[in-house]
């Protein structure tokens, strides 16, 4: 019900008391509703319909002493959250209720009239109590609207992230649901993983630091950043395919792996992080076929026993191809690796070897740096590769298919993992077995 006195009514939202002018005199009944309009206006014009009846209980505690009933607090603290959902900032919702105050306390009539200082100082006081109860309410709603906004707004990103990453969602319902979070599902994007050298109790501290980094670079629209299985996903509208060719080729490090890998890595915790990038792709369904990109890359990585910090998707191809036919690539290695796992020690020492060989260009000084082994002892293991395979590694026409076989290895995790490879009869059985050669 709507509280009036002397007459006055004053405009309220629904389910509040209307203010009120405080004294029976005809020319002052208009007072409170100036007050409202003033601090209004001072407030940067929030509408004065949030302050209630703030007004009133500021008046009555400055002519009665009368203190704020929990009830009248409880509305004020709805009033809050109403604000907080109109789109009204803290701030703003704080000068409002201050300059209402103040307002207020220069036009009481008992102050303005008043010649006894002790009731002037007993109604400051009183009306300074309902100044912080009100505005701490107030503040307390505005700030719980606040928070249940950021949580359902956190939900909702947090389902439009798994959705376009799944990539099985309808098209429309994606397109709307990406609009508010500034998405334009039409154009071409590019998501990029980060993954802690160890498992993080918290990745959102990581999280932070890399979105503060994609919004300062990207803007606010077309870029996402969140967390999802332990890992960091960045989402970021993709550069025309030709700039970014150019920029791998001339070894930029503007790229937004190197970047976000720049970054992570001056965290304390998490180190070394690893960064796959998935290759860029137009429209929603683009936006699940890159992040599978990265996610294959950072797991080839791990296979390959990679000591790139940054893995691209154009650099996983090949690897990607050998695996897809896995019973070739397998019988692949079998034909032309097999026989390494004679050697003393198996074929670990002499597939890294290799590895290192075709890694560095055919050029045996520089495998043998970084294999931190004398050129001999390299010469020495490629001529051990060409004696135990009949395959010779510095032949141009053999070297195509060794190399394979290297790559076709480390994709499936030989010799640490053994190969099943089809016998006789059909069965598939494990094959590569260590037969103990006397190689030194």
């Amino acid at each position: 019900m709507d509280r009036t006195r002397g007459g006055h009514r004053a405009e309220q939202p629904s389910g509040s008391r209307s203010t009120s002018r405080l004294t029976a005199e005809p020319e002052d009944e208009t007072w409170l509703s100036r007050a409202a309009d003033s601090a209004s206006s001072l407030a940067g014009g929030v509408p004065k319909e949030f302050l209630g009846d703030y007004l009133l209980l500021l008046a009555e505690a400055a002519t009665h002493g009368r203190r704020p009933r929990r009830a009248e607090l409880e509305a004020v603290g709805v009033l809050g959250r109403r604000a907080a959902d109109s789109g009204v900032s803290a701030g703003q919702a704080v000068s409002l209720y201050l300059s209402a105050a103040r307002q207020v306390w220069g036009e009481l009539p008992m102050v303005v009239r008043a010649r006894d200082s002790a009731a002037v100082r007993a109604a400051a006081d009183a009306v300074l109590q309902v100044i912080d109860d009100a505005v701490a309410v107030f503040a307390d709603g505005h700030a719980q609207a606040v928070r249940e906004r950021v949580r359902r707004e956190e939900m909702l990103r947090r389902e439009l992230i798994e959705d376009l990453l799944r990539g099985d969602a309808h098209l429309g319902e994606l397109v709307e649901r990406a609009e508010p979070f500034g998405l334009d599902l039409t154009r071409t994007h590019q998501v990029a993983l980060a993954a802690p050298g160890r498992r993080l109790p918290d990745i959102e501290a990581a999280a932070s630091t890399l979105e503060r980094i994609v919004l300062d670079r990207f803007g606010d629209r077309d870029a996402l950043v969140a967390t999802k299985e332990g890992q960091v996903v960045v989402l970021v509208p993709a550069e025309p395919p030709a700039a970014s060719r150019a920029r791998s080729h001339q070894g930029a490090a503007t790229g937004i792996g190197r970047i976000l890998h720049a970054e992570l890595d001056r965290l304390r915790r998490g180190r070394p992080w690893r960064i796959a990038v998935g290759r860029p792709h137009p429209g929603a369904y683009g936006i699940a076929r890159s992040y599978e990109e990265a996610r294959e890359g950072l797991s080839m990585a791990a296979r390959l026993q990679m000591d790139r910090p940054v893995i691209e998707a154009e650099d996983m191809l090949i690897y990607r191809v050998l695996v897809r036919d896995q019973p070739a690539i397998a019988d692949l290695v079998h034909t032309v690796l097999g026989p390494l796992a004679q050697a003393r020690g198996g074929a670990a020492a002499l597939l890294d070897t290799l590895e290192a060989y075709f890694a560095m260009g055919g050029i045996a000084t520089q495998a043998a740096a970084r294999l931190h082994l004398s050129v001999r002892a390299v010469t020495y293991r490629l001529a051990r590769v060409k004696a135990l395979t009949g395959y010779n590694p510095a032949d141009p026409t053999q070297r195509f298919t060794v190399h394979a076989a290297v790559l076709g290895a480390r994709a499936l995790g030989w010799p640490g993992h053994e190969l099943s490879q089809p016998n006789a009869s059909g069965q598939t059985g494990p094959t590569g077995a260590n037969t103990g050669d006397t190689d030194g």
